[in-house]
């Protein structure tokens, strides 16, 4: 008898212990306090506008939308991308993909110029599976180009493009469903990856990540920075001619980083989910708002960086916000599934 309840103890005092592992490295206990110094310039009428990017070049954002509380509803989750021209007054949101034939529901996308034009890759989930999809944006106007899957897109949620051929995705779970999942998204099990694709094969590079998320590049400097939202953390790699990484260090952000995005002196935007366990709730329809914060990340060197919260508040203007894209003294606010996404001035 004596033997059982020391057992059972140590299941009890197992189970206490993570449980407050569980509160303490999702944020629960974290205190969410309306911040921001700016000013709110417009809030657009768009579903679940998850990734945003812009081309500083040619002044017009790219947004990839997909209504995601469709499937709260019992619904199929559709979207589409959306492109604003910058240069123009009133935000106006043009449809790209208004004739994409395909099942199309966007989740992460990337772009680089090439010559006249630009090159675009987005991950679309479907019921069909995962799969990279290919455009090429000249002005106004979008063409497809080619569809590329892999067994390697287990749970595909960002991507960067290098060059026309070569690309890095991130895996958000190493595992679709079971009991593994679910130490991934509670218990913090860091399973996930990063894959590099060469233009013929695809090849895993980093591993072990905790919920693999935003990854965006920054080819001055060869440095790949990756979001791990589930530790609180971006990880900083340097890229080797052949694809390979090698790990740098982890910037300690104390929030759920998403999304990451450049502005024009290589700072990153990213946006974060600061309480991870509240998110969970409103993604699931238990919660009518989640709470939305903005960090911008100065990174100079190797333990040499700089982190300054921009915007947060409990949800009420924007919830979940996923991406801060800036353009000049202007901020675009993304977000999982809210039916609104902000522009700011910072």
């Amino acid at each position: 008898m004596k033997y059982l309840k020391g057992i059972l103890l140590f299941i009890l005092l197992g189970l206490i212990a993570f449980v407050a592992y569980t509160l303490i490295s999702t944020g629960y206990f974290r205190k969410i306090e309306n911040k921001f110094e700016g000013t709110i310039i417009a809030n657009l009428k768009l579903a679940g506008a998850e990734d945003i990017t812009i081309s500083l070049t040619d002044s017009f954002a790219l947004i990839s939308a997909t209504d995601r509380a469709a499937k709260i509803r019992g619904e199929k989750e559709t979207g589409h991308l959306y492109l604003i021209d910058l240069k123009k007054p009133g935000y106006e949101l043009i449809n790209l993909t208004s004739s994409f034939p395909k099942d199309f529901a966007p989740h992460g996308v990337s772009m680089i110029k090439q010559d006249s034009s630009y090159k675009v890759v987005v991950i679309n989930h479907t019921d069909l599976g995962h799969s990279l999809e290919f455009f090429q944006l000249y002005q106004h106007n979008l063409t497809f180009v080619k569809t590329l899957n892999d067994p390697t897109m287990i749970s595909p949620n960002d991507i960067v493009l290098l060059d026309g051929d070569r690309f890095y995705f991130t895996n958000d779970h190493a595992y679709e469903r079971g009991f593994l999942r679910l130490l991934e998204d509670y218990a913090g099990y860091a399973a996930s990856s990063v894959i590099y694709y060469d233009g013929e094969n695809y090849q895993q590079v980093a591993s072990g990540i905790g919920y693999a998320n935003g990854i965006n590049f920054d080819k001055n400097r060869n440095l790949l920075f990756v979001a791990s939202p589930r530790k609180f953390l971006v990880k900083v790699y340097h890229t080797k001619p052949d694809g390979t990484l090698d790990f740098i260090e982890n910037i300690v952000c104390k929030t759920g980083v998403d999304n990451i995005e450049f502005d024009s002196e290589n700072n990153l935007w990213i946006g974060c989910h600061p309480d991870l366990l509240h998110f969970a709730a409103y993604a699931k329809g238990k919660k009518n708002k989640s709470p939305s914060e903005i960090i911008k990340l100065t990174y100079i060197k190797k333990g040499t960086y700089s982190i300054e919260q921009i915007y947060m508040e409990d949800g009420s203007n924007m919830s979940a916000s996923t991406v801060a894209a800036p353009f000049g003294n202007k901020l675009f606010l993304g977000n999982v599934m809210d039916d609104n996404f902000l522009i700011i001035s910072k």
